[in-house]
């Protein structure tokens, strides 16, 4: 009997990876469509209409497929971290697709572990780190990958403390920079979560929704180290910049106008998602602090959007 039920078991696992790789390869195979769809658009106004979904969460593959088709990238290398187990994530298409290589950096070892037993390991040229980023270690973490400054894409979404990390990045100078913000922040002011190295988005506030910073923090921070903002994606919660010595001759008239998101991704105390408006989210977090960027002032949110 155990050997009848050890038999079966081992076709209903080679049945699910023969199916899982099947999925893959139309995953693929749509990604590739796209992308010669993309190519032969002459009336792209705006980075959301070049948007498409292999692996992205929120269809940043057509965005990056955009921008590494349009811009000159002398290394083809990327560094993302927040990437969890990988499969859904803002490089892996940009790994397969275009067999750039890269670093990929979670705190989770059984991210860890399961990036490592992927057959993208064997496949492309992937190197996978488990660390918790902190601006102390993040310039030691990137080194112990590349010596090179001047590599193609970096992408940062840790849900926290991306804004800090960011601005203590200094052994890179990648070509194209990607970078979450908090949407629910708006687009006006500049502001962040304080520095804390042991920030944990959920573990910080229930709701799920104290993390990270505004847009303007981070068009802000993007002036200061040589970086144009060239838009958002359309769910509003990605913002893309180039490299200043690329912006002569970009294809599109940037607009800064905001995107206001419309997910609703807040939590109660169960854990469980309320679907709160954005104007109840903001209030369930009116009594943190955030860091005014220009003013170099904590304040309250209740006090910074008159709530």
């Amino acid at each position: 009997m155990r050997h009848i039920k050890h038999i079966f078991n081992k076709i209903i696992r080679r049945l699910l990876a023969t199916l899982e790789a099947k999925q893959d390869a139309i995953l693929m195979i749509n990604g590739h469509l796209s992308v010669q769809n993309m190519l032969a658009n002459d009336n792209i106004e705006k980075l959301s209409d070049v948007e498409f979904k292999v692996y992205s969460q929120w269809e940043e593959d057509g965005i990056i497929a955009f921008l590494v088709s349009r811009l000159k990238i002398e290394n083809n290398v990327f560094i993302e971290f927040g990437v969890e187990n990988y499969t859904e994530s803002n490089t892996r298409f940009l790994l397969k697709k275009f067999n750039w290589s890269g670093l990929v950096i979670d705190g989770s070892k059984d991210n860890i572990d399961y990036i490592n037993k992927d057959e993208i390991m064997w496949k492309y040229n992937l190197t996978p780190l488990k660390a918790f980023i902190t601006k102390d270690n993040i310039n030691d973490l990137i080194s112990s990958y590349t010596n090179e400054k001047d590599i193609g894409l970096l992408s940062i979404d840790i849900d926290g403390n991306d804004y800090w990390i960011w601005e203590s990045i200094e052994v890179i100078n990648p070509r194209i920079v990607i970078c979450e913000y908090n949407n629910l922040f708006g687009g006006e002011k500049s502001v962040t979560i304080p520095y804390d190295p042991f920030f944990v988005r959920n573990e910080f506030h229930y709701s799920n929704l104290y993390f990270g910073c505004s847009i303007s923090a981070l068009k802000n921070l993007a002036t200061k180290k040589g970086y144009s903002f060239v838009g958002s994606n359309s769910a509003g919660n990605n913002a893309f910049f180039i490299r200043n010595d690329l912006r002569e001759g970009f294809p599109l008239e940037v607009k800064n106008d905001f995107i206001e998101s419309r997910f609703r991704e807040s939590r109660n105390k169960n854990g469980d998602l309320n679907f709160f408006d954005r104007a109840s989210q903001l209030n369930e977090i009116k009594h943190l602090k955030l860091l005014d960027i220009e003013s170099n002032n904590l304040e309250k949110i209740s006090k910074l959007f008159s709530i």
